[in-house]
This record gives C-alpha cells, structure tokens and sequence, in this order.
C-alpha cells in the first residue's frame, strides 16, 4: 500500500490539461489573462525529448517579454504537472522577466510512464532536459548564430523540489546558477514513514515497502534522499517552506538547510501550509527570490 500511495498517485488533474488550466486560473485568477496572451503571441510551446529507455517526455516553455538570458527552470510535484506550475511560471516570466520551461515529470502530464519516481530518477530526466532548455534560450547574434549560455535557475515545489536537490548533488551544467527548492523532502522513506497514524503497524510495512520498491522501481526510499545529495551540492540554494505544513513536515526545512554547504539561505513562511507560500505571500515570495538571484543572476 505504501508503495503504491507513493509512486502511484491520482493524477486525474495532472494528466487532464483542461482541468489543470482550471484549477491553475481558479489559484491565481490573474494567470489567465497571461496565458492567454502567451497562446495568443504563439509564445507558449510544447517540446518532446525521447528518454534513454524510450519513454516519450513533454515539457512547456515561454521566452520572456523582452530578449534575456535568464532562464527558470520549474520542475511541479506530485501528482501535479507543468501546467499548474505556471504559477511560478507567471512569477518568473511576468514579474521577473525570465524565460521559462517547465517539462511534466515521469508519468505526469503529457509525459510516458507509469509511476511516479519521487524525484530520484526523475533528476536523470531533469539533467537531459537541463541542455534542452539552454539550447532553446541561448543567446544569438543578429545572425542566429549562439553566443552562449542562458544563467539557469532551478526552482521546485515539493516532489519538485526533492528532484531539484537531487539534482544539485550531481556535476552541474555550467549554466546552472541556482536552486530553490521549495517544501522539499528529506527523503521518501522520512516522508512515507511520518505521514502514517498506526505507527506499529507502519513499523512493520514500511521496510517490506522500501524493499518491495527497489525491486519492482529499481529505487529505495532510504535512497531517495534529497538530504544526501545536497550535502554535495556547492551551487547557492534558497529554502522556502510553510512554517504551517504537515504533509511535507516543517521539521524537515531544518536538516536539509544544515547540511547543505554555503552559501544558502533560508525563508519560513508564517503560517502557510504545503506549497502555499506564493499563494499566501505572492509579493513576499516574488520580492524575496528576486533578492536572492540578483546575487548570482546578473
């Protein structure tokens, strides 16, 4: 059941692209006159990438207004999808003037497969996507010819952010600048394991669990750590979470900012509950993560 619960969620919502605009526009009612004005430009667009094990794997993106090199990179949750991340999307393309590219994780959105990866393996699909979308906003010449790179922001919300802390674990693209992750994970075994009610029987499903995912997913929840990988991650990092959240404990903020080396920072939002921060404190957020890229995005 544990498994199952964790790598096999309702993705009702995610999988219907109506129903996730729905719910985008109904959270953040002024998103809608900005995605239909992206549409309408023709600026919104849909990219495929055929992963190593043949899975087909789809992704959003959207220049900013005027030309830049800054470019977000937003990876969505679980049971979510790139379309009602355009949340964040509309932060950084509307108020911050990034490009953005958002690509629907395993098993997710537009996306092939069948299971949900808990931001493990979905950080070996996030590292491919990572030169598409450089490829996609690097600067060019009058010519068309490229100049450069794009400086990348990876940004990520709950199963999200577990997969961008993943990521930052692993040798990083040159034009990768800085995370933040938030209302991450310190790990899938730490999150199955807290969010139970009988603990002695949890005590007693949970190993069979974790054994049974690493031979059916080929992953374990011990594995899974997001903890781990930030330890090696030397990129800057920004932490946000709701100091009010119970499905990815607040608790778990505190480990993962510690063990992450310099520089880093850290934000706890009064009161907000999981991945509620921006709906909560829209200006607060926005004003905060731009604070924290002018130091490493120019």
């Amino acid at each position: 059941m544990a498994v199952n619960m964790v790598v096999n969620p309702n993705r009702e919502v995610s999988h219907n692209p109506e129903k996730a605009y729905a719910q985008l526009f109904e959270e953040l009612p002024p998103a809608k006159a900005w995605v239909e004005d992206l549409c309408s430009k023709g600026a919104l667009r849909d990219t495929f990438i055929i992963a190593n094990d043949g899975r087909r794997l789809h992704a959003v993106y959207a220049a900013a207004n005027q030309p830049t090199d800054k470019t977000a990179f937003i990876i969505h949750g679980w049971a979510d999808s790139a379309i009602r991340m355009m949340r964040y999307g509309y932060m950084f393309q509307h108020d911050l003037g990034y490009n953005i590219f958002l690509p629907d994780l395993n098993g997710h959105g537009l996306s092939e497969g069948k299971y949900a990866q808990m931001g493990w393996l979905d950080r070996l699909d996030v590292i491919e996507w990572l030169d598409v979308a450089n490829d996609i906003f690097a600067p060019t010449d009058s010519l068309g010819n490229r100049t450069g790179n794009t400086q990348m922001v990876i940004h990520g919300t709950s199963m999200g952010a577990a997969t961008a802390m993943c990521v930052s674990g692993e040798p990083q693209k040159p034009f990768v600048k800085a995370y933040i992750e938030d209302c991450g994970y310190t790990s899938v075994f730490d999150e199955v394991s807290g969010d139970q009610h009988d603990e002695n029987l949890m005590q007693m499903v949970i190993p069979i669990a974790n054994w049974w995912c690493g031979i059916r997913h080929g992953w374990t929840f011990r594995e899974a750590s997001p903890l781990e990988m930030v330890k090696k991650s030397h990129l800057p990092m920004f932490f946000i979470h709701g100091d009010n959240d119970t499905f990815v404990p607040t608790w778990m903020v505190y480990p993962l900012y510690e063990a992450k080396p310099e520089p880093k920072e850290i934000w706890l939002a009064p009161g907000s509950k999981h991945a509620c921060s921006y709906f909560d404190f829209p200006e607060e957020y926005t004003q905060r993560v731009q604070i924290f890229l002018e130091k490493y995005i120019k």
